[in-house]
């Protein structure tokens, strides 16, 4: 069943995460430009992020999942850049960055093949 529009029902909606790729531009979608659709399905279930700031952050999936949906709609007012760092057949690891007027936010994610599908299974954020 496909999204038709803001106000369709985003619970039972897949997201094609077959390619690392596709699972990466899935992330970018869901942290800067408020996309809901998959969320769920694109963290891994043993995910973790990792905030390195003045005091270090740890947060869960069920807690990075419940922030992102209440930011549903809400698109980021800053330059998106990705670099792969790297990469096999099982794994990616890169490098997103978000650049603000007035700071720098990066995040290293690490996705992973799960089955057919690939996960994001884990995310360390700094700010500069």
């Amino acid at each position: 069943m496909a999204a038709e529009g803001p106000g369709a029902k985003a619970t039972k909606t897949n997201v094609n995460l077959s390619t690392a790729d596709f699972a990466l531009e899935h992330y970018v979608a869901v942290t800067t430009e408020g996309e809901s659709v998959g969320v769920e399905q694109l963290f891994a279930e043993d995910f973790n992020q990792k905030i390195q700031a003045s005091n270090a952050q740890s947060n869960t999936r069920s807690a990075v999942v419940k922030l992102l949906k209440k930011q549903k709609g809400e698109k980021l007012n800053c330059t998106v850049s990705t670099d792969i760092l790297e990469e096999s057949a099982d794994y990616m690891v890169a490098k997103v960055t978000l650049k603000f007027e007035n700071f720098t936010k990066t995040d290293l994610v690490t996705l992973e093949r799960v089955g057919n599908d690939w996960k994001v299974s884990k995310s360390i954020t700094s700010y500069k």
